[in-house]
């Protein structure tokens, strides 16, 4: 790991990108640093001006098998372990326990921790389009929990939103049909008042749904050898090892923000993993409460990126940078002939956070295979016509350290916004951010196009499927989608901001689709 100067935070990715087969010819220098220490994060919300301008193996997986990607260091990256189900019946059964533990998030220092299945994050659930999933899990927490697949395009009673929280002891069973393409989730709670606290503290996990595209079938595939995920997590932690996730734990004194990869803290360390395979796949995700995570190669070379949040782009897309605000994911795939150091630029998102460039990971070339050129085309993206769309605004703004949207503090089901919609409507929203203050503004149940950001219209890799976007301070987002295939009148969905804390302030909406 090498700590370098904080960059322009005000860059966005799609800044970073390069027309398909343009190659960067550019290297950068790359100067050696100190190691990360402890310090003060700038502060939060860069405004829409702003974005204008600008060794034994050490393992937080701590419970259960895991799979470990093969290096030729001891500091290997580990991954997740990959969750099996049982199937019977024509429907596969995946057993999840939420529950606490420890873990170091600072070496040397124990921490309290949750989890998955173990004692911090969780293991990887894989779908299959068009299989019926039951997820049996158990809350062994001391308090009320749910757990939300994040992107997953569910019925509402199975969204896991704060209508399914479940008490201690008890336990939940979600089934459904996979509807959804191939592409990268995530699971994490979502009760009411709790989400930072729980997730903060480790309770999240990545859900893979694959699909029998031909994109898919030429993409590496397999899991911890040439696909691989890479969970992202910016924490508070003081000295004693103690994980903050409120307003009054970061405004304490003595934090570090240590970067997490999968678990393991890399402020002081760069992981390895020796790639089998000449093409590589990588999933990312930021499960920071707050922090901006942007992804980048220290030589300056170009990654290329394959999907967003809600499935594959039209074609690959040579970028510079991949930027991801809290909750955001991307795919990205490498072909490796000579190693390759992956950085992690973290940029304040809140009051508080991370800030600096870590290189996290160097993948070693150890392929000899040749592979075949990426398909030109990976997915069919019909761009929205929005002259007929149903039109709204949503509002986002703050009274003090109570966050709002369209005036309402969503700190109780009755107390929140709700957008009523019916099922098969088409609606364009504009997102007006009437706060200085940064947001990450997710929607549950179907994904969304960019129609302009900040009045500007959406280019490159801002052309795919979203369901999580930056907003920025003074900022507007517009944003269109059509309700598909499911219809409640008494569970719902919600819209709100994915920095964990302003959704436990009051910045959370709900969304009920109803029949037609």
């Amino acid at each position: 790991m090498t700590h370098t100067a904080e960059p322009d935070r005000g860059a966005y990715a799609r800044d970073g990108q390069k027309a398909k087969g343009e190659h960067h010819m550019e290297i950068r220098g790359h100067k050696k640093g100190l190691h990360r220490r402890k310090f003060l994060g700038g502060m939060a919300g860069a405004g829409l001006t702003a974005v204008s301008a600008a060794g034994a193996t050490f393992s937080l997986l701590t419970d259960g098998t895991r799979s470990k990607a093969a290096a030729a260091t001891d500091r290997i990256l580990t991954v997740p372990e990959l969750l099996e189900g049982t199937t019977a019946a024509g429907t596969t059964t995946y057993t999840l326990a939420a529950r606490t533990g420890t873990a170091e998030v600072l070496s040397g220092v124990t921490s309290s921790t949750a989890g998955y299945n173990q004692s911090f994050l969780g293991p990887t659930l894989k779908w299959t389009k068009g299989d019926t999933v039951l997820l049996n899990i158990t809350n062994s927490l001391t308090e009320d929990t749910s757990v939300h697949f994040h992107g997953a395009h569910v019925p509402p009673r199975m969204d896991g939103g704060p209508q399914n929280a479940f008490s201690t002891g008890t336990v939940w069973s979600p089934t459904f049909t996979v509807m959804d393409e191939a592409k990268t989730l995530w699971y994490h709670p979502h009760a009411l008042g709790t989400t930072a606290k729980q997730a903060t503290h480790g309770l999240a996990g990545m859900i893979i749904v694959e699909d029998d595209s031909t994109t898919s079938a030429a993409l590496p595939g397999e899991y911890g050898v040439d696909d691989i995920p890479l969970i992202f997590q910016c924490l508070a932690v003081d000295s004693a090892g103690d994980i903050k996730y409120d307003q009054k734990g970061y405004l304490s004194s003595g934090l570090s923000f240590p970067l997490l990869v999968n678990g393991e803290n890399v402020d002081d360390t760069t992981l390895g993993f020796s790639a089998t395979r000449t093409r590589n796949r990588f999933r990312a995700l930021n499960a920071s409460p707050s922090d901006i995570i942007t992804l980048q190669r220290s030589d300056g070379g170009t990654l290329t990126q394959i999907a967003t949040e809600q499935g594959y782009l039209t074609e690959a897309t040579e970028v510079t940078s991949i930027r991801l605000v809290a909750g955001a994911r991307a795919e990205f795939v490498m072909d490796v002939t000579a190693d390759v150091t992956l950085e992690a630029v973290v940029t304040t998102g809140w009051i508080r956070g991370g800030s600096g460039t870590y290189e996290f990971l160097t993948v070693r070339a150890g392929g000899t295979d040749t592979p075949d050129d990426l398909p030109s085309t990976l997915n069919t993206i019909e761009r929205y016509d929005t002259s007929g769309f149903t039109a709204r605004t949503i509002t986002l703004s703050n009274t003090g350290a109570t966050m709002k949207i369209n005036g309402s503090a969503g700190l109780t089901m009755s107390s929140m916004a709700m957008i009523s919609t019916t099922l098969g409507a088409k609606e364009i929203w504009t997102i007006t951010n009437a706060s200085q203050l940064e947001h990450s503004f997710h929607l549950h149940d179907v994904p969304y196009q960019l129609i302009s950001i900040n009045g500007e219209a959406p280019t490159g890799v801002d052309l795919g499927w979203r369901d999580t976007y930056e907003v920025v301070g003074g900022g507007t987002l517009v944003i269109a989608m059509e309700f598909t295939d499911f219809a409640d009148d008494t569970y719902m969905y919600m819209l709100h901001c994915h920095l964990l804390q302003h959704e436990d302030q009051g910045m959370m909406a709900s969304l009920m689709v109803t029949e037609s």
